[in-house]
């Protein structure tokens, strides 16, 4: 069964910050409808990137999911046709062993560039990237 869940505030105070009203209001991913192919992960604070720029993005977000499965991270295609923004590792592999891993609890991150020749903002809640299950 696939199940997303929020990482523990423990872990979340450690990850990105000690602030339990950011840590209740944030979104589990979901698809926007029965035919969308994948489940949007959503910026838990305001992004601004600039040209060239690296930044690593805590999702707060952990996976449960069947051993033969794998969750594939790619990045939503209007933050690459409109911002020429892009994950720095094109697309990002999580195993089903990863799932409350000792070392963070299978937090799951994402790590994106700005390859554009602009300054790009995006607002807390805005959905950057999309995750699909594949067998």
């Amino acid at each position: 069964m696939r199940d997303f869940e929020k990482i523990s505030f423990e872990q979340f105070k450690k990850d990105v910050k000690d602030d339990l009203a950011l840590y209740q209001e944030y979104s589990l991913p979901q698809r926007d409808s029965s035919k969308t192919a994948g489940y949007d992960l959503y910026l838990l604070d305001d992004l601004e990137i600039n040209p060239g720029e690296i930044k690593k993005l805590p999702t707060g977000l952990k996976c449960h999911f069947e051993d033969d499965e794998v969750l594939l991270f790619v990045v939503r295609s209007s933050m690459g046709f409109k911002y020429n923004l892009r994950l720095c590792n094109q697309v990002g592999i999580i195993d089903a062993d990863y799932y409350n891993n000792r070392d963070n609890e299978g937090h799951m991150w994402i790590r994106i560039q700005n390859e554009g020749d602009v300054p790009v903002k995006m607002k807390k809640g805005e959905a950057i990237v999309q995750s699909l299950f594949f067998k």
